[in-house]
């Protein structure tokens, strides 16, 4: 139980709980409030890794559902983002599908490359590469600054932003096939669990 509730696994809690908030705000237009629900739920993960590593407080539990709640705050942002009228209206606006697809689609091959990898050989070590881990990082500052050109006014750095987006996601998917396999060969066989 002292593993589940340690303090960075009860921020991670925290981020989950603001997402239907920061998504409602999004969605009845309130784009500064969301922003600013957003700037919370970005500085409790940062505070929560934080907390774990130099309190020694890292646990399996929050292995597993920190990226989990990164995905769903940046799914949810991407897809409402891309819907028509939610944001006030602005250039470059609302995100287009292609980048939201491409944020997606990254994440379904890696849950299904690792499903299929896991069923098969029974290897359970996945972890974050570092360019997965920068790819998330480019989606958190992107999304802050869409989230920040209505209400600043200015939006001719945006395309620049999707196209950065994109590729980052595109590029970490790929990488992160090798990424597993790398990870594969380093753990022994006996290890795993068929």
């Amino acid at each position: 139980m002292n593993s589940i509730l340690t303090v960075p696994n009860l921020l991670t809690f925290l981020r989950m709980a603001l997402i239907p908030v920061f998504a409602s705000l999004l969605f009845y237009g309130y784009s500064g409030l969301a922003l600013l629900v957003f700037l919370i739920a970005g500085f409790s993960d940062g505070l929560d890794g934080f907390i774990a590593r130099r309190f020694k407080q890292e646990s399996e539990l929050g292995t597993i559902i920190d990226p989990i709640a990164d995905k769903l705050l940046m799914t949810t942002a991407f897809v409402i983002l891309t819907m028509p009228n939610v944001m006030q209206p602005a250039r470059h606006l609302p995100v287009p599908f292609w980048v939201t697809a491409a944020v997606i689609g990254r994440d379904a091959l890696i849950i299904t490359v690792a499903g299929a990898i896991n069923v098969m050989t029974g290897f359970r070590g996945f972890k974050p590469s570092w360019l997965g881990k920068a790819s998330t990082f480019v989606q958190v500052i992107a999304v802050g600054l869409i989230l920040l050109s209505p209400v600043v006014g200015y939006s001719f750095y945006l395309p620049t932003t999707y196209t950065i987006v994109a590729l980052f996601a595109v590029l970490s998917g790929i990488h992160y096939i090798f990424h597993v396999a790398k990870l594969m060969k380093e753990e022994p066989v006996e290890n795993r669990t068929n």
